[in-house]
């Protein structure tokens, strides 16, 4: 991917004070968070606590009130969202959002508008290689999206995002109404994405299957950074701590402690694009 960023000890994202509210209540209070090119930072926390208000000011969905936001050294927190995607900013928005009443290569086309306008020759190439990590879009390129599954929406949303060949990729709640056994197809795919060297921002209430894709953890609190650093340094008492989840989620936070498995090779598939 031309644009994925390098793993780097630089952050690709800065977001110094950012302050973020809705009306007279304020949801994000001055937070602070990096994130280092090439990695996956997963951002956790209970309901509440403001983990998809902060991806949504990061997109420029919502307005920030105070603070800074940088990508690539790029001051974008006054920017309009379509400006930030412009710049290699990619979303993925909770509940998928699909356009149901369009095939799955008219959502992926709709996805490419920027890739288009900027380097129409890139896209055939682009399309292919989100068939190449998702054979399930390949094989359902004439459907429907609103009468794919749950996961296949979800392969398509995230498929949408990458078509861009974007630097960072925005991911609110990926595997959020999804049966056990889907979610477990989705985590395979990512894993195969997160193989690409790509830089996500991933935020997840299913903390299992979030901290089994990130580098690095962030954990709010009310709209506070508890903890951010090296999912690495976390142990599950230290987690049960900050998210308040005792000991009852035990079992579920020590499968996802376990260091991060590559994804299992795929069986020789033929790729439908053109």
């Amino acid at each position: 991917m031309s644009n994925a960023a390098l793993l780097t000890a630089e952050p690709l994202l800065e977001v110094r004070g950012v302050r973020a509210g809705f009306g007279s209540q304020t949801i994000i209070h001055g937070v602070d968070l990096d994130v280092r090119g090439g990695e996956v930072t997963g951002m956790f926390g209970l309901n509440g606590a403001g983990k998809s208000v902060l991806l949504k000011v990061i997109a420029g969905v919502v307005p920030a009130w105070a603070g800074s936001i940088r990508v690539n050294g790029v001051e974008i927190s006054e920017l309009p969202a379509e400006q930030r995607v412009v710049l290699g900013m990619a979303h993925v928005p909770q509940g998928r959002q699909v356009f149901p009443s369009l095939s799955v290569e008219q959502n992926l086309r709709v996805g490419a508008y920027t890739l288009r306008r900027r380097d129409r020759s890139s896209y055939a190439g682009r399309l292919a290689m989100v068939y190449d990590i998702f054979p399930r879009l390949a094989e359902r390129r004439n459907q429907h999206a609103g009468t794919m599954s749950g996961g296949e929406q979800a392969m398509l949303a995230v498929g949408r995002a990458l078509i861009c060949d974007p630097a960072l990729v925005l991911i609110d709640e990926p595997s959020a109404g999804l049966a056990p056994a889907v979610v477990e197809d989705l985590l395979e795919v990512l894993l195969r994405v997160r193989g690409l060297g790509l830089t996500m921002l991933l935020v997840e209430q299913n903390i299992r299957f979030g901290l089994r894709l990130s580098d690095q953890a962030c954990l709010l609190q009310k709209g506070r950074v508890a903890y951010s650093g090296s999912r690495d340094d976390l142990d599950q008492d230290r987690l049960a701590q900050y998210l308040g989840v005792g000991r009852l989620l035990s079992d579920d936070l020590s499968a996802g402690l376990a260091k991060p498995s590559a994804p299992r090779p795929r069986r020789n598939r033929t790729s439908r694009a053109t």
